[in-house]
């Protein structure tokens, strides 16, 4: 029976990876292997899943075909490192190093779900502290300030119609917020105003700065696991564009591969768009020249961009905490 909601955990794929990597390793046959693993999961999504994927492959279909009608539970990136793998004859390798980068952003989401703790607890506890002091304590305050006959400080007359306002209108402001919030998660699902807001994220002095940084780190992470793969430059960048959340590095890097498939270099495109991509990113590709050392120079940007991203929390951890995700 098909499962009411179908998604399978990230933990699910690195095993599935891994396991399926080792068990080619060791001669076993595809079949085999998916059956074997089938009995071994205990995600209900997931076991359905691979039942279809192996009825698939026992009528003939690769099994990157297979995993290719869940498009959306496995992303452009798992599938075409897969194909490759199968075209290529190095499925088994392909697989340990999807399991590794998979582990990868395991580990990174798990940092960053750390990471949000302590301002969540903040951020409440701050709100608990307000909603005190403006429905509890300052009622009682406010009468006094009113019946002295001297001039208050504006701080205090801002202070004081703030907190009456909201005694009033607390309902209307409420319904207001969840209104705004509803409005706003609609809009984003609205491709012209969900470019602009991330456009203007970019644009942001410190906010900009980190996701400019985190975006180049996972566009290096995925396109020099594809080239490590084997799979072909412009196959490449496509696949890393449509795996890029942010809608402004997607369309550039969408618009590169279109650029490369008509003979530009990929190298004159970044250097039009050094607004989001950094010079020093584009000099080490002009300086790589071929394709077959890219591989290498985007790892190695991996590595310097994840250094810049850590320096931040250890320098401004409140900052960091605040406003990186």
């Amino acid at each position: 029976m098909k499962p009411l909601f179908l998604h399978i955990p990230l933990s699910e794929k690195i095993l599935f990876a891994r396991h399926l990597s080792i068990m080619i390793r060791t001669g076993m046959p595809l079949l085999d292997s998916l059956r074997l693993f089938l009995k071994q999961t205990k995600s209900g999504s997931f076991a359905y899943v691979l039942k279809q994927v192996i009825a698939n492959v026992e009528n003939g279909q690769f099994l990157a075909m297979s995993l290719g009608q869940f498009q959306r539970l496995f992303g452009d990136l798992f599938i075409n490192i897969v194909r490759i793998g199968e075209t290529g004859g190095v499925l088994s390798e392909n697989l340990e190093h999807l399991s590794i980068e998979l582990k990868k952003r395991q580990i990174l989401h798990q940092k960053i779900r750390s990471a949000l703790i302590y301002p969540a607890i903040v951020l409440i506890a701050m709100t608990v502290v307000i909603s005190i002091l403006i429905f509890f304590v300052l009622p009682k305050i406010i009468p006094i300030f009113t019946s002295l006959n001297v001039e208050l400080p504006l701080t205090t007359k801002i202070l004081i119609a703030l907190a009456t306002f909201l005694l009033n209108y607390w309902m209307f402001v409420a319904v207001g917020i969840v209104a705004f919030l509803i409005i706003f998660s609609l809009l984003l699902r609205v491709y012209a105003f969900r470019y602009a807001y991330h456009r203007f994220l970019l644009a942001m002095p410190l906010v900009g700065t980190i996701s400019r940084k985190a975006a180049m780190s996972d566009l290096a992470r995925t396109l020099g696991l594809l080239l490590k793969s084997g799979v072909k430059i412009v196959e490449a960048i496509n696949v890393t564009s449509n795996s890029i959340t942010n809608l402004v590095y997607k369309k550039s890097f969408s618009q590169a591969a279109e650029a490369m498939k008509k003979g530009d270099s990929l190298n004159a495109f970044l250097k039009t768009r050094e607004d989001i991509f950094p010079s020093a990113l584009t000099q080490m590709i002009e300086w790589g020249k071929a394709p077959a050392l890219w591989k290498t120079i985007f790892f190695i940007w991996r590595i310097s961009t994840k250094r810049k991203l850590m320096r931040p929390r250890a320098i401004y951890p409140a900052l960091w905490n605040r406003y990186c995700f």
